[in-house]
């Protein structure tokens, strides 16, 4: 039997992967490999298959098959990957890094990210920032310069213009509040 690639989409974190692998070995299909968007599985036949969709389906992911949104969550799966590991490590612009990664012109990824979120990757890797900077707010360790030194801004103003615009309230509102306004990766767009 072969062995085959299948791309999830919103499999955007550990919890996913765990969720997946447990519901998918508790049949009878066998797991090769399992990584954020990817699993390679042996399913030999359509009901099988069909089972492998329904655990998709009932957990909130689904198949991709076209090659835009393949690489649109390839592009999501990087940026998240650059934020599990702060001090984020740039090394200059984050459209160099993605094109390295993943292996695409930037404007071409740019092009088809835009097109099938509707938002730039820009944009998006904000969100995904500003949801980082709530995580490390409510984790009540690190101050907000620290902050915004490991997730790569410039200065703590331009940190706390793009978390106002984003979430309505200043960093210090947000940490006083004790708000728990977080979204969820596979929900931001």
């Amino acid at each position: 039997m072969m062995a085959k690639d299948y791309f999830v989409k919103n499999m955007v974190c550990d919890r996913c992967i765990k969720v997946l692998k447990t519901e998918i070995e508790a049949t009878e299909i066998h797991v090769v490999d399992i990584e954020l968007g990817r699993l390679r599985l042996e399913i030999d036949d359509d009901a099988t298959l069909s089972i492998f969709k329904e655990i998709l389906d009932k957990n909130g992911f689904s198949l991709i098959d076209s090659t835009e949104v393949k690489l649109t969550e390839q592009i999501k799966i990087t940026l998240i990957k650059l934020l599990d590991h702060l001090p984020i490590e740039l090394e200059g612009k984050l459209s160099v890094k993605l094109a390295e990664s993943i292996g695409v012109d930037y404007s071409k990824m740019s092009k088809v990210f835009s097109f099938t979120e509707g938002v730039t990757i820009e944009k998006y890797f904000i969100k995904l920032k500003i949801e980082k900077v709530k995580e490390l707010i409510q984790a009540n360790e690190l101050n907000f310069t620290e902050i915004s030194q490991l997730l790569d801004y410039s200065n703590i103003n331009h940190l706390s213009s793009q978390f106002k615009t984003e979430t309505g309230m200043s960093l210090t509102q947000y940490k006083n509040e004790h708000k728990n306004f977080r979204n969820s990766l596979d929900q931001i767009i």
